[in-house]
């Protein structure tokens, strides 16, 4: 089994977010744009329902939500950015949903889309972009990727994870030679 990568070029991060974006796909621009911004397994990401991001009651997207993480069984907090924000509200804007209906819907089905819709739905983004071979799995670590590298502790990645080991972080982190050796070349004491 290989492992996936972060992707660490942050134009071709923006260009899967906006290739369902452009081709008017809302569903599954809302399907890249969470992955990204949310760092949730797609497993618990396909399990979202309207009613855990979006208050009927206000009619608003909440600016947070809880969950049980489906592997690990431990509770997360999920603040939704203004990105994912719109992501939801473009769909939200264009669709018709109901408090159970799921946020990543199958429309012939009334369910959730498989993990291997999910799987094939960044697939084709990242083929007819070019991007290079990647999974669902690499949308996750993206976020953490790149939470490192503007400066953000891999302590509070560690914890948004949910995982138990800095060990498992730092390879979701996906730490390159090229990342020690600007770490080694930037490095500066001078007034």
């Amino acid at each position: 089994m290989t492992t996936t990568e972060p992707i660490r070029n942050k134009h071709q991060v923006q260009k899967i977010m906006e290739y369902y974006l452009i081709n008017e796909q809302p569903r599954n621009y809302v399907l890249t744009t969470l992955s990204v911004f949310t760092a949730l397994r797609v497993s618990d990401l396909l399990r979202l329902r309207w009613k855990d991001v979006y208050d009927f009651d206000q009619e608003n997207i909440r600016h947070a939500f809880s969950l049980i993480e489906q592997k690990t069984r431990k509770p997360k907090i999920v603040t939704l950015n203004p990105y994912a924000e719109y992501a939801l509200s473009l769909y939200i804007a264009q669709n018709d949903i109901r408090p159970e209906g799921f946020v990543i819907e199958n429309p012939r089905t009334g369910k959730a889309i498989s993990r291997i819709q999910a799987y094939q739905i960044i697939r084709a983004a990242a083929e007819a972009l070019g991007i290079g071979r990647f999974a669902c799995h690499s949308l996750r670590k993206t976020f953490g990727y790149h939470a490192w590298k503007r400066g953000f502790s891999p302590t509070v990645i560690m914890d948004i994870y949910n995982h138990s080991s800095y060990a498992v972080t730092q390879r979701y982190l996906g730490v390159s030679q090229d990342d020690r050796d600007e770490i080694y070349m930037n490095l500066d004491f001078s007034a």
